[in-house]
């Protein structure tokens, strides 16, 4: 064996002890042994890196049982912060979280942020984040990593914005702007990637091993996640279903073709159907004209369900997951059109995949892209750390 591979076996074994400590702790190294199956001598060497590292702690928890004793593991999750930033068209989100998830501070800054040319903006996150850790007193020396999560299309390797029509950027290297600023490694992803990747570490789906995350909101997109690891495509734009083509002679799309999904689904298309009957500027009207029994508005909403059922089924043809969450503001906003949708899905799933799959909505909302961002920092720091040590 070469030493390449003895060095990618050595890390993916760090990786798998951090996952069972993370996911059953508190336990004991015995119990770490028994379920990954490697010796208690390696189990031992591991574990001693990780609490070098400060990532894993012993209790005065000790197990219980016949025979000897044994001092249990922890993670401790205040060791180490990371920062997760969701920039979108008009906001900026910025949270402190920690490694369980948690937000230990957080702060949203409002503001058009398509006419401000990408260097103001890294100005804005840079100097909020500042002032958002002296304000709670956090340890900025605990800070390993930032993570954003931005809609558009993502070179990840390079840290560019390769396009954003809601920020209406091309080809801006938005990374080494924020990094530079900061002064702390920095990564960047497309928003529901990282919404994704939140959703299968903390959310409701933590023990899904193929679950799609679907967003409706100002577009429609998708992600697949596959044990823990975002399916990307061959240039990081897998899962750009609000350009499946519904109808080849439909509405234009913003990106120039006719019958997009998201022609049919998304806010700006629901606000723009409204407008014939009755000036909205806001999904949020919508729903108000839908509660109070108007026609209209029930047809709007009725027809959008429809074509998300149609969406999941899609769906669940393509990749057969367990687990489908959606989110967007759409649904986390109104999150009985959950029961909508599922009262529409027999309509449309074929039968060999029905019972295969859980349809569940996001666990954080409106905060699933900070902490998701959050998470991609920690992956990647994780990683790191764990090649290094």
């Amino acid at each position: 064996m070469n030493k390449h591979d003895q060095e990618y076996i050595k890390h993916k074994n760090k990786s798998m002890v951090l996952d069972v400590i993370r996911n059953r702790r508190p336990i004991s190294r015995a119990d770490i042994a028994k379920i990954t199956g490697m010796s208690p001598t390696s189990v031992s060497r591991i574990v001693a890196d990780l609490c070098q590292a400060g990532i894993v702690k012993e209790t005065e928890q000790f197990s219980s049982g016949v025979g000897r004793k044994a001092t249990l593991l922890d993670i401790d999750a205040s060791s180490v912060l990371t920062v997760g930033i969701e920039l979108d068209k008009t906001e900026i989100k910025i949270g402190v979280v920690d490694f369980d998830g948690r937000i230990a501070a957080e702060h949203t800054v409002s503001g058009a942020n398509h006419d401000k040319a990408p260097q103001a903006v890294a100005d804005t996150i840079a100097a909020k984040l500042l002032e958002l850790v002296r304000d709670n007193g956090i340890n900025r020396d605990k800070i390993i990593g930032v993570g954003i999560g931005i809609p558009g299309i993502i070179d990840v390797d390079s840290g560019t914005v390769v396009f954003s029509s809601q920020l209406g950027w091309k080809n801006v290297a938005f990374l080494k702007l924020v990094e530079e600023r900061v002064g702390i490694p920095t990564t960047i992803d497309n928003d529901l990637n990282v919404k994704a990747l939140g959703e299968s570490i903390y959310g409701h789906v933590n023990e899904s091993r193929k679950t799609v995350l679907i967003g409706i909101g100002s577009g429609v997109g998708s992600t697949l996640v596959i044990d823990g690891e975002i399916y990307r495509g061959e240039t990081n734009i897998a899962g750009e279903i609000g350009h499946f083509n519904f109808d080849p002679n439909g509405m234009l799309c913003e990106c120039g073709k006719r019958g997009c999904l998201q022609t049919y689904i998304a806010e700006y298309a629901l606000i723009q159907e409204a407008n014939n009957f009755k000036k909205v500027s806001r999904l949020s009207e919508i729903f108000h004209e839908w509660r109070a029994g108007e026609p209209w508005a029930i047809s709007i909403i009725d027809r959008a369900c429809t074509y998300i059922a149609v969406t999941v089924s899609n769906v669940v043809c393509m990749y057969n997951p367990d687990t489908i969450v959606l989110s967007g503001n759409f649904i986390e906003q109104h999150p009985h059109i959950l029961e909508a949708v599922r009262a529409k899905l027999d309509d449309f799933i074929w039968e060999p995949f029905r019972g295969t799959f859980k349809l569940v909505l996001s666990k954080f909302a409106g905060k699933s892209v900070m902490i998701g961002a959050a998470s991609l920092a920690l992956n990647l720091r994780l990683d790191y750390e764990l090649q290094t040590s």
